[in-house]
Order: C-alpha cells, then sequence, then structure tokens
C-alpha cells in the first residue's frame, strides 16, 4: 500500500510513505528472506539513487510506540542558537553515526530545507496605498491555498464549498506577480507595488519537541549491538557538539530508557533475595554468602553464549539471566545443604564434609540440569514469529546451565570451603594449626 504526499511526520506533493507486506514465516525460511536482510537490501539498493531519498523503516517491536524499530531521538537546540545551527549540528551528529562501526543505519525524519517563494511586504507603502497587511495576507491565502465557505445540498448529497482562484491563474511563481487588491477606496492594487517577491532557503517545517527547536533523527545498532549501547554512543556524539544542544529519547526508546536503567537493581535485588531467603533457612549468613559466589559463573556462561552467537543485551537476555541465576543458585543449594547436615551431624569438618556433600549430589545436579538445559533446546532452534525472544532467552538459559553445571560441581564445594574457614578463623572457632592438620 502507497499513500502519496504523506510520510516520515512530513506533507508535501514531494513525500510518500509505502507499506510492504512480506510473504507468510513459512515461506521464509532462510536468513536471506527475513525483512531485516530484505531491509538491508533495499537501503543498498536506493542509497546512491539520486532521484530522491528512500528509508527503508522495519515496524516498531510494540506497535503504536514509534514509527521504527532501532532508536529514536530528539536533536534539541535548548539555548536557541537558531535553526541553521541545529541543522549544521544535526549534519555533524549523523556524519559520526554513519563512521561509527557499531552503528548501522541513521536517518532525519522530516523534510529538508528547501527553496521556497518568500513574500516581504512593505507595510508603510501598503498603509499609504490604503491597504492592510493582514487583510492582504489573508485574501492571497485563499486564492492560492482555498478556503472553506459553507454547504449546500445537491441532489440530496451534501457537498462543500470553497473559494480559490481558478488554476490558470496560480499555476506559475509568476502569476503572484499578476494578483491585485482593492483598497479602501475601491481601486485595485498590484501586490508588487507592496510587496517584495524573491527566492530563498529555508526550513520546509519547523519541529518542536517539549516546546523546544528539534530534529528528529532514528537509527538502528549493527547485529550484536544492544540498542541500549547505541542510544549511549549517540549520547556521547552528542556531548561533543557543545553547549545549547541536548538530546530527549522519545518513542520506545524512552521506554527503553527508563526500563534498561532498572535492570540492574532487578539482578541485584534478586541476588539480595535469595540471600535473605536462604539465611532465613539455614540461620547462617556464611552458608547463603557461598551460595550467591556461584551464580556468576552461570552468569558467565550466559554472557559468553550471548556474545558467541552475536545476539544482543536486551530485555529477553536478561530474563534468561534471572532463571540462570535461579539454577545455579539451586545446584549450590543442594551441596551446600547436605554438607551442613554432614558437619553437624556426622561431625566431619568443612572440606571432608563438602567433598562428601559434592559427591553425594552429583548425580541430582546432573538430572536437574540436563533437563533444564535440554529443555530450552526448542528455544535455540526456533524460526518464524517470535524467534529472535525465544533465541535470546534460550541461548542464555542453555549456556548459563552448561557453565553452571561443568564448573558449578568443582566451584560450589570450593567456596563452601573457604566461606566456612574465613569465618571460622574470623570468629575463632577453629584455629590455623587445625586447619593444616585437617
Amino acid at each position: 500500500m502507497v499513500v502519496a504526499g504523506y510520510g516520515m511526520g512530513a506533507v508535501g506533493q514531494n513525500v510518500g510513505v509505502g507499506f510492504i507486506s512480506l510473504k507468510d514465516w513459512s515461506l521464509r525460511k532462510t536468513e536471506e528472506s527475513s525483512a531485516a536482510a530484505i531491509a538491508q537490501r533495499l537501503r543498498q539498493r536506493f542509497a546512491n539513487d539520486l532521484r530522491g531519498s528512500v528509508l527503508v523503516m522495519l515496524p516498531p517491536a510494540i506497535i503504536e510506540l514509534g514509527s521504527s524499530s532501532g532508536f529514536t531521538m530528539e536533536l534539541q537546540d535548548n539555548a536557541g542558537l537558531g535553526h541553521e545551527k541545529l541543522l549544521a549540528a544535526r549534519n555533524q551528529l549523523m556524519a559520526a553515526a554513519f563512521q561509527n562501526p557499531k552503528i548501522a543505519y541513521v536517518r532525519a525524519t522530516g523534510m529538508e530545507d528547501n527553496v521556497q517563494y518568500e513574500i516581504t511586504f512593505d507595510n508603510q507603502k501598503a498603509s499609504s496605498l490604503g491597504l492592510s497587511v493582514g487583510e492582504v495576507s489573508n485574501n492571497l491565502s485563499i486564492l492560492l491555498g482555498g478556503s472553506y465557505v459553507n454547504d449546500f445540498i445537491d441532489r440530496g448529497r451534501v457537498k462543500k464549498v470553497y473559494v480559490q482562484a481558478d488554476m490558470g491563474f496560480r499555476m506559475t511563481p509568476d502569476d503572484l506577480m499578476n494578483i491585485s487588491f482593492k483598497n479602501n477606496e475601491g481601486k485595485m492594487v498590484p501586490i508588487s507595488s507592496i510587496a517584495h517577491i524573491s527566492w530563498t532557503q529555508g526550513p520546509a517545517m519547523l519541529e518542536r519537541y517539549n516546546g523546544v527547536p528539534s530534529m528528529e533523527i532514528q537509527g538502528e545498532a549493527m547485529p550484536g549491538v544492544s540498542t541500549g549501547e547505541a542510544m549511549a554512543i549517540m549520547e556521547e556524539e552528542v556531548a561533543k557538539l557543545g553547549n545549547g544542544f541536548g538530546i530527549s529519547w522519545t518513542g520506545m526508546s524512552y521506554e527503553e530508557q527508563q526500563a534498561g536503567s532498572q535492570s540492574t537493581i532487578i539482578l541485584v535485588l534478586s541476588a539480595l533475595l535469595i540471600f535473605l531467603a536462604l539465611a532465613a533457612l539455614y540461620e547462617s549468613w556464611s552458608i547463603p554468602f557461598s551460595v550467591i559466589l556461584i551464580i556468576p559463573i552461570g552468569v558467565l556462561g550466559a554472557v559468553l553464549g550471548t556474545f558467541l552467537l552475536g545476539l544482543s543485551n536486551d530485555v529477553y537476555f536478561q530474563v534468561g539471566l534471572l532463571a540462570t541465576m535461579g539454577l545455579s543458585a539451586k545446584n549450590a543449594i543442594m551441596v551446600v545443604e547436605f554438607a551442613k547436615e554432614l558437619m553437624e551431624k556426622e561431625g566431619k569438618s568443612y572440606r571432608a564434609a563438602a567433598a562428601e556433600a559434592a559427591r553425594l549430589r552429583l548425580r541430582p545436579i546432573l538430572m536437574t540440569s540436563l533437563a533444564f538445559g535440554l529443555g530450552v533446546i526448542p528455544l535455540l532452534t526456533s524460526s518464524g514469529a517470535g524467534a529472535a525472544s525465544q533465541l535470546a532467552v534460550g541461548t542464555a538459559v542453555f549456556f548459563g546451565t552448561v557453565t553452571a553445571t561443568a564448573l558449578g560441581i568443582f566451584f560450589i564445594p570450593t567456596f563452601f570451603s573457604v566461606v566456612a574457614i574465613t569465618v571460622g578463623i574470623l570468629f575463632k572457632r577453629i584455629s590455623v594449626r587445625e586447619l593444616f592438620k585437617d
């Protein structure tokens, strides 16, 4: 579907927008037939086309929240430096973004400055000739652009009445010089006697965001680079423009910025919740601490897997990260719980209890980890609608499970022993001599 006269927040005869519907997911199984690959080929095709500027965009992940995927920002003139300096700053920012290897595609929305027909009225001369500049401007708008008058009924249908100069009298810019206006004495005064008409260069539209002059810029990150990282790069480039220019995120980028700052807090609170729950369960501060130490190993595997597959640090990856943290803590609890019982009931030392608990709980750890890891294999091999989110979650969980299990069976008893022995020495529950003897 193609719409002429409108597109990317701009209106005009030289603007248009088209919506391309792709075939069903079942008919597009190769990487070359994905929406992103098709968009990239179209961008390369129209990159050097001199007939016009063609922008190829993917729809946003959340409908109605923005006009395209990637990031959307507003470059703002906070100091009132003027349109020319704002335009120069926008061009400088886009040039820097083009040269950055982590930014794949950047574009400016709206309409570029173009040639305009400027009319400058001489107020004093118009007044001396009995004309009002306000009335002249209003009549000029009616003659060239038209004005609604009223409605009338024609054969049972209501039709609108517009007043406008006939087509032959408004076809070229020179026709403007032939227009005359009646003054207060009833005489006709040509517009050429009260106005100066010239060609000039100026903006086709003026944009504001939160009441501040701005220009909208959209872009996308390279594969393997998160949108958050691309947004951070753009913020750094805006800071280089100097004082007076600022940045505001809009659409989905604004929501991502608001939510992205909370991801670190959520991960920290999740680890803290695990720690407090275990502290209440075992009535000890040292045992939960040895469980928490294993979580970074699972997180390391999730991060490495995501990096190797070229995925980004998005919200789906963070969901998988939380699941990996829970699995890592579960494996550690299985060992720590048995080690604590062996110490209390059989009187074994810290290291002996940790080694025995790791041996006894090896099979349950492998069984639950295999079930958990194999359960996300369909996510790793998913395709079609929603495959990106499934792949992100599956990658984080699968690789996090592998490292949390393969390395955890060795590090869990080690962490338990080190923490327990350290606490015992600090609180003088055991002596250094007993430690070496053991």
